[in-house]
């Protein structure tokens, strides 16, 4: 059989797991109790499949780092060599163009002919053997020329997904999420399934189809494709998309665009413990139950309390008299909501956005491609600062024009550029870097650098940067 090419999209910001995804970190991230994430575990399964030997992963640019990094922690659990591709979006789109773009490189890489299995960063499977024999049936109806999408046997009458009519392989319609009582209608009548979003078609059917039903986006597509650079920078070793050309690009999901219009869709029906975990309810049904039904991460004290899902990161949480709540505990951001109205988490998300709070965007430990850093207290005119940074990384050449920098190393060496000297900081050592003086910190050994950062001034954004040098593609 022909080559099958995994497609995983990693994109969206997970909304309704405010407060522990957030826009750069978002739910594809999240560890679950085995401590392996979400984008782990999609990334696993896709390389265990027979007859795959490639994965493209379609994503926003500010992730790739972060990506990368969960990836290489796995590697050693993948019984074959994998080849990692990269294709990176200025900006989401939704599904519809990162397909097709997907479709134009793997067509490009390894024929027409290649079969895309599109799967998503952020879902949970617990059947891995079911996964893999409805991904051999989808497979070879792709190659007869249809469009495949994975259909989930329901097993409650569920809002939060759309619906497939289906008579056998054969679709007979989409249905958007439906009202709580059509939901019961469909769930009793047995000739409904969830669709799960995860799709599988050759690279020519694909593309057929897009070319026939929204040229637009088509040949928008094709424009950005034709603009991929033929060689890649082999310290960002990407495809990078044009933002101009891809501003002009029509968003829409794949569905909209193609799956519902087609002729040739088809459906697998599957029993493979999927999920999308959607809500806090969902990550919650992951969570074994104590005798009162509460479902417990972190520490907690819980006395008289009934049917809460609790999650605490860092601090103990106790729980007293209380029920059906969600409690959610981070270090900067603290959410308790009623178990259902679980998917309204969603609009505390957009608020923090439109109120332009940070909060929404960025947990106080944030993610870099050279490691982390995390905000341990700041005022009007100074902020502290953790640093970690991972082995044989380093951060850019730069300067800032409205604060100055105090390092104390804790532990590991770092190397260090302050102006024109270059010096060697061992743990209980430090430096000074004055407001206009270009800079740069490297960890040089095979052991994480952690230090402490102070920084002083009359702006301390993080906006105030200038780079001269950096390994990592940033302006």
């Amino acid at each position: 059989m022909n080559k099958i090419v995994p497609v995983i999209l990693c994109g969206g910001v997970g909304s309704r797991l405010w407060p522990v995804s957030r826009q750069e970190r978002p739910k594809p991230f999240i560890r679950l109790a085995d401590g392996q994430s979400l984008l782990q575990k999609a990334w696993l399964r896709a390389a265990s499949l027979p007859r795959v030997g490639e994965i493209l992963t379609v994503s926003n640019k500010e992730l790739f780092f972060q990506i990368k990094d969960e990836y290489r922690e796995v590697y050693p659990l993948s019984r074959k060599k994998i080849v990692d591709h990269y294709l990176l979006e200025p900006f989401g789109k939704n599904t519809a163009p990162a397909v097709t773009l997907a479709a134009l490189e793997i067509a490009k890489r390894y024929g027409e002919d290649a079969v895309l299995l599109v799967l998503a960063a952020d879902h949970l499977i617990s059947r891995p053997k079911a996964f893999e024999k409805a991904v051999s049936q989808a497979a070879q109806l792709a190659l007869k020329g249809r469009l495949v999408v994975f259909g989930i046997k329901p097993d409650s009458p569920e809002t939060g997904y759309g619906y497939i009519e289906a008579a056998g392989h054969s679709v007979k319609r989409f249905i958007e999420k439906p009202p709580l009582k059509d939901a019961q209608k469909y769930f009793s009548s047995g000739k409904f399934l969830w669709n799960s979003g995860m799709f599988c078609f050759t690279a020519k059917t694909l593309l057929g189809e897009i070319k026939k039903y929204r040229p637009d986006i088509y040949s928008l597509c094709l424009k950005t494709f034709k603009a991929f650079p033929q060689k890649q920078n082999l310290d960002f070793p990407a495809l990078e998309i044009d933002p101009k050309l891809f501003a002009v690009v029509p968003e829409q999901s794949l569905d909209y665009a193609v799956m519902e219009k087609s002729k040739n869709a088809a459906v697998i029906a599957s029993d493979i413990g999927w999920s999308d975990i959607g809500s806090w309810n969902a990550m919650a049904s992951l969570i074994k139950a104590d005798k009162n039904g509460n479902r417990v991460k972190g520490k907690a004290i819980l006395l008289d309390a009934k049917n809460c899902h609790i999650q605490a990161d860092g601090r103990v949480v106790a729980a007293v008299g209380i029920k059906d709540l969600i409690v959610i505990d981070t270090l900067d951001a603290l959410l308790v909501a009623a178990r259902d109205r679980a998917q309204d988490v969603k609009e505390v998300y957009s608020q923090l956005k439109s109120q332009g709070s940070e909060i929404h965007r960025v947990h106080r430990t944030v993610y870099r491609p050279w490691g982390t850093y995390t905000v341990l207290e700041e005022g009007p005119d100074f902020k502290i600062k953790r640093i970690e940074v991972l082995p044989q990384r380093k951060l850019s050449l730069q300067l800032h024009h409205k604060r100055s920098e105090h390092w104390v190393v804790l532990r590991g060496q770092a190397r260090i550029q302050r102006g024109e000297k270059k010096i060697t900081l061992k743990a209980n050592e430090s430096t000074f870097i004055p407001a206009n003086t270009k800079h740069r910190l490297e960890n040089t050994g095979k052991s994480p650098l952690i230090l402490i950062e102070v920084q002083s001034g009359s702006y301390l954004g993080e906006d105030d940067i200038i780079r001269f040098e950096d390994q990592y593609g940033r302006r």
